[in-house]
């Protein structure tokens, strides 16, 4: 008997059925394909499919119908609502019932495979994350799910976009993506765009021709030639000109470059793993950022929080990074506490400059008070119950606490469906349901 996941495929249209199937077959999966949901309701009364991949709009009994039908013996298996006619009210009504994700089409083969993986994976009983990723430290709910994401995103070879604010980790989650993945032996090269003028930063990515500009006295390979079998780690994604993006797009698309001054195509395989602290849905309302190149760049996105949201791993890594300068100090509980009051603007990478700090100027074996940065003492010396800011902190809590229950009701109270418009993880937001004591009325 074959362990592959055997995935139902419903549509009326025979090519879309064949061409999801190639797909998933070419991921290692079984398919059975239905024309309508009445046919994939009788297969489905003869065994349990791992996951359905079902057309919403088709005769007899459509895709809402079939997943209603199955619903009713019990728990569905893991279902993907595909269409072609999507609204919110459809995306809703189908989590509300139990579906795992709904795309509308046109969409990606390769954000449909990752779906349909990642659906497999929640459900199989006993399925782990595999604990944090290299490099990143710490056991924040938080983490958990951004390491869950990446381990199951790693094994394909959609595009990754990572976003949080300076000094999360964002290299060390793109680093996590190669060495996991099938491309592991492969080259990893990162690039910050935000770091490099519009020119340069056209002959960093793809390279320039002998003589295309002043001072272009040979010829040059970019970084995507150099990455070409392994990732590209894109960061400041945000920062990258109109004109620049255009040539991404391309590379992106059809998977081919030029170099700067030449015009012959060159072919590369990259995997591009992109990060940004910025707001791109907002600039590609504001014109700043191409809406197609969004698309293509957020197949999979990942969050990471900042510091102060987990704070509880400050300990931890506080014991990382003196480790990694050889050190044995310790932190007084004064200084301690002010750490914990810290807003840390400057997030995980603040906090090792940090560290190194107090290793260099501390007097003996113990960090005092005075050895910390000035503004961390002006900004963490009141406990939290004085502290001036702790009206803000009410306040913003309160707003928080009040846009989860919002998202909840207006999905019916389903967690998964409340976390994606949210734009954060299911183990996030249980963390803080439990935190704010949120739950289903009537439970």
């Amino acid at each position: 008997m074959s362990n592959k996941p055997h995935v139902l495929v419903v549509d009326d249209k025979a090519s879309m059925r064949d061409m999801l199937a190639m797909a998933l077959v070419a991921k290692g999966m079984e398919v059975t394909q239905a024309e309508n949901g009445e046919i994939a309701l009788k297969l489905a009364g003869g065994r349990r499919f791992d996951a359905v991949v079902s057309d919403l709009k088709m005769p007899k009994l459509d895709g809402m119908g079939l997943l209603r039908a199955l619903s009713k013996g019990g728990e569905p298996p893991p279902f993907i609502m595909i269409t072609a006619h999507g609204s919110v009210r459809d995306a809703v009504e189908a989590m509300s019932l139990g579906a795992s994700d709904f795309m509308e089409k046109p969409f990606d083969l390769a954000e449909l495979e990752f779906k349909v993986e990642r659906a497999i994976a929640e459900a199989s009983p006993g399925a782990a994350t595999g604990g944090a990723l290299p490099g990143m430290v710490g056991n924040a709910p938080q983490l958990a799910e951004v390491a869950d994401i990446v381990r199951r995103a790693a094994q394909s070879t959609v595009p990754v976009l990572v976003l949080g604010e300076s000094g999360t980790g964002k290299e060390l989650v793109a680093k996590a993506v190669h060495a996991l993945s099938g491309r592991a032996n492969g080259p990893f090269v990162a690039v910050n765009a935000g770091a490099l003028a519009q020119g340069v930063l056209e002959s960093e990515l793809f390279g320039h021709e002998k003589g295309a500009f002043t001072g272009a006295d040979a010829q040059r390979k970019g970084r995507f030639e150099s990455a070409d079998g392994g990732t590209l780690f894109l960061d400041e994604l945000g920062e990258i000109p109109a004109s620049t993006q255009v040539k991404l797009l391309r590379v992106l698309q059809d998977k081919v470059m030029e170099r700067v001054g030449g015009s012959q195509p060159i072919r590369v395989d990259v995997r591009l793993v992109c990060a940004t602290n910025r707001n791109l849905r907002q600039m590609v309302k504001e014109g700043r950022f191409r809406e197609d190149l969004f698309y293509r760049v957020n197949v999979v996105t990942v969050t990471l929080p900042p510091l102060r949201e987990r704070i509880g791993d400050l300990g931890a890594l506080v014991q990382h990074f003196l480790a990694r300068e050889g050190s044995r100090m310790k932190f007084t509980p004064e200084v301690t506490g002010i750490m914990e009051r810290y807003h840390w603007p400057g997030n995980v990478r603040e906090l090792e400059n940090v560290v190194r700090r107090c290793v260099a100027l501390a007097r003996g074996d113990t960090v005092a008070r005075s050895d910390l940065p000035p503004e961390m003492l002006e900004a963490g010396a009141l406990p939290p119950g004085e502290s001036p800011a702790a009206g803000l902190v009410g306040d913003l809590e309160r707003m928080e606490r009040n846009a989860l229950v919002t998202a909840l009701e207006e999905t019916g109270w389903n967690i998964s469906r409340a976390a994606r418009v949210l734009g954060v993880g299911r183990t996030a937001l249980q963390y803080k349901m439990k935190k704010y004591g949120i739950a289903k009325p009537g439970n």
